[in-house]
């Protein structure tokens, strides 16, 4: 595991697989860490493909410090993992990622379209239930709670794996960068990443306009979500599908019912959300492994 400083912050990130293996930006969803469950044996089966997978804490995820700025917080990490691979020098990269990390991803490889040479997204967000579950767990709950008790309130604050008092536990320096951050600037960044999810009928993922998906040029892969899946729907796949020139949309690796089956086992304890991902290796391999011309077709 190591460190970098982007744009004021710490960014922890590790390699697995060969040193001269095409690098692969792994990316998982919420605000969760690299080391959340599910996520390292897709990176470790991609590894055993050839690939070099870079896991990385987003800002606001894991070990890495708090982050508050940009058009929304997907766009900050978006321009965290730009400035991130230049300074590593990678070169440009595979990307891909599931969920909120599909976003990312997304959005990434729109603003650093040098830096991206494909794009593998599943279980991508959308839609007016989606988008507006987002918001309640990430922005509103924060806004009533920095108004009512401020920033130590929001150190205090209940929540999902991930949550703030999560961060300060995995990283001390981020009490201290939150009390710098100030309750008045918290809630100027979350009202302003709040709008990211007001569902709009241009926006077929949360803060990313219809128009924005010209700017993906890359070869690009979608798997299908499931059928009953609310939170990460079919039909926005196949909107994004639509809106990327060229991409590829697929059958889910994994059963339909793949998130409701690993929610409930999430709940009961049995499992974790993120436990199918390992299923997608062959598929991903597959594509990053074929010829440009291929992937073109």
């Amino acid at each position: 595991m190591a460190e970098i400083e982007v744009n004021g912050g710490r960014v922890v990130y590790e390699f697995v697989g060969p040193e001269d293996g095409q690098v692969v930006v792994l990316t998982p969803g919420g605000r969760f860490s690299k080391d959340y469950p599910g996520v390292r044996p897709l990176a470790e089966a991609l590894a055993a493909g050839g690939k070099r997978v870079l896991l990385w804490d987003r800002p606001n995820c894991g070990a890495s410090d708090i982050q508050l700025f940009g058009r929304s917080e997907s766009h900050m990490r978006a321009e965290t993992l730009g400035l991130m691979l230049k300074e590593l020098d990678t070169g440009p990269v595979v990307v891909t990622g599931g969920s909120g990390g599909a976003r990312d991803s997304i959005i990434f490889t729109m603003m650093y379209p040098e830096l991206a040479t494909r794009l593998a997204v599943w279980s991508i967000v959308g839609g007016v239930y989606s988008t507006m579950s987002l918001a309640s767990v990430y922005i509103l709950s924060e806004l009533r709670t920095v108004r009512s008790k401020g920033i130590e309130g929001i150190m205090e604050m209940p929540g999902l794996a991930g949550s703030w008092p999560d961060l300060i536990a995995a990283n001390p320096r981020n009490k201290d960068r939150l009390l710098a951050i100030g309750a008045g600037e918290f809630e100027r960044v979350m009202n302003r990443w709040l709008d990211a999810f007001v569902p709009k009928p241009n926006e077929p993922i949360p803060g990313v306009s219809d128009w924005e998906f010209e700017g993906i040029r890359v070869p690009t892969l979608i798997i299908r979500g499931g059928v009953g899946d609310f939170d990460h729907p079919k039909r926005t796949s196949m909107e994004v599908h639509c809106l990327i020139n060229g991409s590829r949309l697929i059958e889910p690796p994994w059963p339909e019912d793949a998130w409701e089956s690993s929610s409930a086992a999430r709940d009961a304890g049995t499992g974790n959300i993120f436990d199918p991902w390992v299923q997608a290796a062959p598929v991903l391999l597959d594509f990053m492994n074929e010829p440009d011309e291929i992937s073109a077709a």
